[in-house]
């Protein structure tokens, strides 16, 4: 199956190894590489506590199966939200708080184990607590990272951040599978709240300079909605939810079923689950510095099909694996195809997506990957309690492979990739009276003089700006023609208020404006379209 446009892959940014480094050149950047990758080091710890713990509480592999989920379903729930608290709230502060959560509750399992209160729903529940906090984390550090790195450093930047999320993956299961034996799972909390609370105090260190609005804050409700529509209406953010989902469905398959793996191998003990956990990230540690020759070489879309299929055999090959010798350098290829994939996956949402939204976009983003994650740990941990872990992985992948052929047509890359620069080149109207901030809805009109010839390349074109329309937040949008002037087309479309209307002055790009001009370039006659604004009139009700 093809992949790519016809054209020739444009490569993104030199393919030299010192490229996977650069954006660590940005103090600003490289401090908060460190707070992230101390946050990941936090979560592998608590991952690998609280998997290794329901396994000593109980031997159902649906339970051991459910830590994961636990894990994920509040991202699932609260990711939306999230991501529009991060677009409209300060975002360092924002941040900081995320931090003080996960180290509340790190100390709450601290002490149910001290106590001798744990048992496995328990578990779960501090587990599901825990997991707010990374969903509250996670969209406001994706919406951060753009705006620090030039643009051509975006994927070496996000790559780096999987350097992190996959060196903590060493770091933190080696750190807590020592502690485990040495000194009791509780020290492991207790050394994740000494952690996050750290990290949290380099944050406030971070100072950042906000840009002036004349415009309020949006509201919670509303930016929710604007940041769903925007996502429903943009073509490679549709193709990116397909890609995580279908992706993180069958590969966490491995992940939530590796304490069973480990288990089952002679000899199978905590050290073996975390060497073989390890080993995982360690994998993924040397995709980083890769990756950059390989998105010279090879598109999005292609590195994602071929790190999705070697993953899938990876997986079942784990499965077979007899001791950690075969299974070792097996999980080593499953973290570098792993990487790949997910960090090409992540740069397609992320250059999909303006400043404005980025936070509820990323947060959409992050819904569907846990969702998936989240289901497809349940669904197989599920399938090894009726059949075995050997076969459950062997579907997961072989589920993985098929939903990858069934989905080609989906391609995050497109063929001219859109420039989401930010514009001031479109003015705020002026009005003859006052109109007040929550006035509305507000109805645009545009008349279009046009050579009836060239009606079905303008349609194409309308079309196009009903999707740029319903991205920057409008309620509605249809294009009329004129029954008795086949050359004369009227667009309307609708803001819920004023305050609305106005903030789509503050999210034009580069992309829309390049679109007005197509759309100019139809009308005929020396004088531009006639743009009328309309404010809806409250109109008494007998």
């Amino acid at each position: 199956m093809s992949d790519s446009p016809s054209s020739a892959h444009e490569p993104e940014g030199p393919a030299l190894p010192q490229a996977a480094f650069a954006p660590l050149a940005d103090p600003v950047f490289r401090m908060l590489w460190v707070v992230w990758f101390t946050a990941n080091v936090c979560m592998a710890m608590n991952d690998v506590a609280a998997a290794w713990l329901m396994s000593t509480l109980t031997t159902s592999p649906v339970m051991v199966a459910l830590v994961q989920t636990a894990a994920t379903l509040p991202v699932f729930l609260l990711g939306l939200p999230s991501g529009a608290l991060a677009d409209i709230l300060d975002r360092r502060r924002y941040f900081v708080v995320t931090q003080f959560w996960v180290a509340v509750t790190a100390l709450l399992l601290c002490l149910a184990i001290i106590t001798d209160a744990i048992n496995p729903t328990l578990l779960l529940m501090l587990v599901f607590l825990n997991g707010i906090g990374l969903a509250m984390r996670w969209p406001v550090y994706s919406a951060i990272v753009p705006g620090l790195v030039p643009r051509v450093q975006l994927p070496a930047a996000l790559a780096l951040n999987g350097l992190a999320m996959n060196a903590s993956r060493i770091v933190g299961p080696v750190f807590a599978g020592a502690l485990i034996a040495g000194a009791g799972t509780e020290w492991v909390f207790v050394i994740n709240v000494v952690l996050s609370v750290i990290a949290a105090f380099l944050i406030l260190r971070w100072k950042t300079v906000e840009e002036p609005s004349a415009l309020p804050g949006e509201r919670f409700i509303g930016a929710m909605r604007v940041g769903v529509q925007h996502v429903r209406q943009s073509v490679p953010m549709r193709a990116v939810l397909v890609r995580v989902m279908t992706f993180f469905g069958q590969s966490t398959a491995l992940i939530a079923l590796l304490p069973l793996v480990a288990r089952g191998m002679h000899g199978g003990s905590a050290g073996t689950y975390t060497l073989l956990f390890a080993s995982l990230g360690f994998g993924a540690i040397l995709s980083v510095f890769l990756l950059p020759r390989m998105r010279h070489a090879r598109s999005r879309d292609q590195l994602i099909r071929d790190g999705s299929v070697v993953q899938a055999l990876a997986m079942v090959a784990a499965g077979i694996s007899p001791n950690v010798y075969v299974a070792v350098p097996v999980m080593i290829v499953a973290g570098m195809a792993w990487l790949t994939v997910a960090n090409s996956i992540s740069v397609a949402a992320q250059l999909a997506l303006p400043n404005w939204v980025r936070a509820r976009g990323m947060s959409t983003f992050q819904v569907a990957l846990m969702g998936g994650a989240g289901a497809g740990a349940a669904v197989w941990g599920q399938v090894a309690s009726l059949t075995s872990v050997r076969i459950s992985l062997a579907l997961a992948a072989l589920t993985g492979v098929a939903a990858l052929w069934l989905t080609r047509h989906y391609r995050v890359e497109g063929a001219v990739p859109e420039d989401l620069t930010p514009s001031k080149d479109w003015k705020v109207p002026v009005t003859a009276l006052p109109v007040q901030p929550d006035a509305g809805p507000v109805m645009t009109t545009i008349e279009y003089l046009i050579d009836p010839a060239r009606a079905a390349e303008f349609r194409a074109v309308m079309h196009e700006s009903r999707s740029s329309r319903l991205r920057q937040g409008a309620l509605s949008w249809e294009l009329f023609r004129d029954t008795k002037d086949p050359g004369r087309f009227v667009e309307y479309f609708v803001d819920e208020s004023w305050v609305e209307h106005l903030r789509r002055f503050d999210r034009v790009t580069a992309s829309d404006v390049a679109l007005r001009a197509r759309r100019l370039s139809f009308h005929l006659g020396e004088k531009p379209p006639v743009v009328t604004r309309y404010i809806a009139e409250p109109v008494r009700r007998d």
